[in-house]
C-alpha cells in the first residue's frame, strides 16, 4: 500500500474515531497530495519519495507557522500547528540521529573525495537527495559545514 492509499484509508478511520485533529490534518495531506498528482508536468501518480517530500515540506509549513504564532502571543493556533506536525510525522521515515547523521555523511565525503570547504555544494547536491525525509536541509548544511572544516 503505498502513501497516497494509506492517507485515505486513515482518513476513514479518523472519521469513524470522530478525530477532528487527525481528520483535518489527513485531509490537507490528502489535498496536498492530489495536486501533486495533478500539477502541470505530472504523468497523474505520486511516488512514495514524492509524497514524502511532499509531507516534509507540509511539516516544515506548520512548525514555521507555529513559531509565528508563538510570537504573537497566541498558543492557541500554534497548539493547533503542532498536532498537525505530529500527525504528519507519522506518515515520514525515521529521523536520523546526530550520530546516525554524522556516519552518513562523513560516508558520503569519502565517497565523493571531498576534503575542502569549497566543495561543499557538491556533497549537499548529493547528502540532500540521498537524506531525504530522514534529516532537516538545515540540520545537513551545518553538519557538512563542521565535517569539512574540521
Amino acid at each position: 500500500m503505498d502513501l497516497f492509499d494509506k492517507i485515505s484509508a486513515d482518513i476513514k478511520s479518523a472519521m469513524l474515531a470522530k478525530d477532528r485533529v487527525r481528520l483535518e490534518a489527513l485531509r490537507g495531506i490528502k489535498k496536498e497530495f492530489l495536486e501533486a498528482k495533478t500539477a502541470k508536468g505530472s504523468d497523474g501518480t505520486l511516488t512514495d519519495e514524492a509524497a514524502t517530500r511532499v509531507l516534509v515540506k507540509m511539516a516544515k509549513q506548520r512548525r514555521e507557522s507555529a513559531a509565528i504564532y508563538k510570537e504573537q502571543n497566541r498558543p492557541d493556533l500554534a497548539d493547533g500547528e503542532l498536532a498537525e506536525v505530529a500527525v504528519i510525522e507519522e506518515y515520514l521515515p525515521k529521523q536520523l540521529s546526530d550520530e546516525e547523521l554524522t556516519a552518513e555523511l562523513k560516508r558520503i565525503i569519502a565517497d565523493l573525495g571531498v576534503s575542502e570547504p569549497s566543495q561543499m555544494g557538491r556533497v549537499m547536491g548529493v547528502a540532500t537527495k540521498a537524506l531525504a525525509g530522514r534529516a532537516d536541509g538545515r540540520a545537513i548544511s551545518a553538519k557538512v559545514k563542521e565535517l569539512l572544516n574540521s
